[in-house]
């Protein structure tokens, strides 16, 4: 009973990260603002740039949190 569990979390797992990997590739093909939202932050210097998306990985995470809540639900 508990290899049943188990595959059926990995399987959940895997299609959970391939849907974020579609999305991702989707908002990048369509020039969504994911990473160039209001509030990820930017620094730039002579030879260094740091990038933080954290505004856009809070979006990210809330549309999965709910679609997982979603497909738990069901």
């Amino acid at each position: 009973m508990a290899m049943a569990n188990l595959a059926k979390l990995l399987l959940l797992a895997g299609l959970m990260t391939a849907l974020a990997g579609a999305l991702l590739w989707a908002a990048s093909r369509w020039h969504l603002p994911f990473g160039h939202l209001p509030g990820d932050i930017v620094y730039k210097r002579k030879n260094l740039t740091i990038y933080f998306p954290w505004v856009s990985m809070l979006l990210i995470s809330l549309i999965l949190s709910l679609l997982l809540r979603w497909f738990i639900k069901r």
